[in-house]
């Protein structure tokens, strides 16, 4: 190694490390905001986590239990999940809160770092990859998905680098389909990812993948029998143990049909015939991606089928964004798609469900009943006009390009 790539490597590490700082200080007004929140309004999901964990240490029912009063919030993830918090279970509440949010920030990063490769690795930004990185970074983080992260304790960036790091990894050190089944058992809406690999006949990922979920979810039932037993044959049944199903957080397509408030039969009707049409186009979409080499894109129309498909969505769950954005981005070279880019993040950052129901609390008429409805699912909409955009404009986009 001559001097002057010794010289470069030690500027680049420099570099890394700033940016670093940079991205710790963009964090901290975020982290600070929501870790000094009144004690029963903190991390409510992580508490749900760690009370999960507890309850197995103290030999009690996990699904019978809910957190303390004001919140009164169910365990309602897979036994398996419960198992995995056992480690958070044996920290205090205070050092769990600083473990679970420096591991969401380490979860982003690993999943820019994928997402974004292909700018980061350009030849004309590489001198740059610091700084470039640190800025996606930052404007990761403050995307309303991203924040919600933080500000409820959740684990969904955790799935997210999970799923796309077993996707797109070049030379991956685990065997490829590992993650995707570990994320599937903790929480099953990855699930969607065995559709993505059967469709595009990845074989050896998609029995590795179905392997380890079939593992980690029989397990429990030698461990925990009552419990494993209590959630796939009670607990999953039951819906409403996610919350509100019609409350606004709700993003996913029945959650929007929900807030129509028709009769229930036409109402499922018509979410059953929307699920297999969006999950047709998505699906067919994320194949064609993947045949043309185009992973990325693939890896972001299936997350999207795993917010749009599923009963219920909160607006947490549209942590899949962050992949949307590179896959809209590409490497960078091509100012369209950049701009389109900066409008999806805009779109996503800004409160816009919120705007709807204060719409419609106006009470003013067709704006109320009409617009506010609209800007009210405006994240679900949004998700569904990407998966257009991801499908049908971005390949015409390559090929204007």
């Amino acid at each position: 190694m001559t001097s002057g790539e010794v010289q470069v490597r030690r500027r680049q590490w420099w570099a890394w490390a700033v940016a670093a700082l940079v991205v710790v200080a963009a964090a901290t007004p975020l982290v600070h905001a929501w870790l000094t929140n009144p004690d029963d309004q903190r991390l409510v999901d992580l508490d749900v986590y760690r009370t999960g964990g507890q309850m197995l240490l103290e030999g009690r029912p996990l699904y019978d239990y809910v957190t303390p009063a004001p919140q009164l919030l169910p365990f309602t993830y897979p036994p398996i999940a419960a198992m995995i918090a056992v480690v958070l279970a044996k920290m205090s509440w205070e050092t769990a809160q600083w473990v679970w949010t420096a591991g969401i920030f380490v979860a982003l990063a690993v999943t820019v770092g994928y997402a974004f490769r292909e700018t980061l690795r350009r030849d004309a930004l590489r001198t740059y990859a610091p700084w470039v990185f640190a800025a996606l970074m930052v404007m990761c983080t403050y995307l309303m998905p991203i924040r919600d992260q933080v500000r409820f304790g959740q684990v969904d960036i955790l799935l997210v680098a999970l799923c796309l790091a077993d996707c797109v990894a070049r030379r991956p050190w685990w065997p490829r389909g590992f993650l995707i089944g570990l994320a599937t058992a903790v929480k099953l809406t990855p699930g969607v990812f065995l559709i993505y690999l059967l469709v595009t006949r990845q074989w050896r990922t998609f029995f590795m993948a179905s392997f380890t979920a079939a593992v980690l979810t029989l397990l429990p039932f030698a461990v925990i029998p009552q419990d494993a037993a209590g959630f796939w044959f009670s607990a999953l049944l039951d819906p409403e143990r996610l919350g509100a199903n019609a409350a606004t957080t709700n993003q996913s397509m029945r959650g929007m049909l929900i807030r129509l408030y028709w009769p229930d039969l036409l109402t499922t009707a018509i979410w059953v015939v929307l699920v297999a049409v969006v999950a047709w186009y998505g699906f067919r979409g994320a194949r064609d991606a993947y045949e043309k080499g185009d992973s990325m894109t693939a890896v972001a129309l299936v997350g999207l089928m795993a917010v749009l498909l599923s009963p219920v969505a909160w607006i947490h769950h549209l942590a899949w964004v962050v992949v949307v954005l590179a896959a809209i981005a590409g490497d960078g070279r091509d100012p369209v798609r950049l701009r389109v880019a900066a409008g999806v993040w805009l779109f996503y950052v800004v409160p816009v469900p919120w705007w709807g129901v204060s719409l419609r609390a106006a009470d003013i008429p067709v704006v109320s009943l009409v617009l506010g409805k609209i800007v009210q699912n405006g994240y679900g909409l949004g998700a569904l006009a990407l998966v257009w955009l991801l499908v049908s404009w971005l390949p015409k986009r390559r090929q204007i390009a």
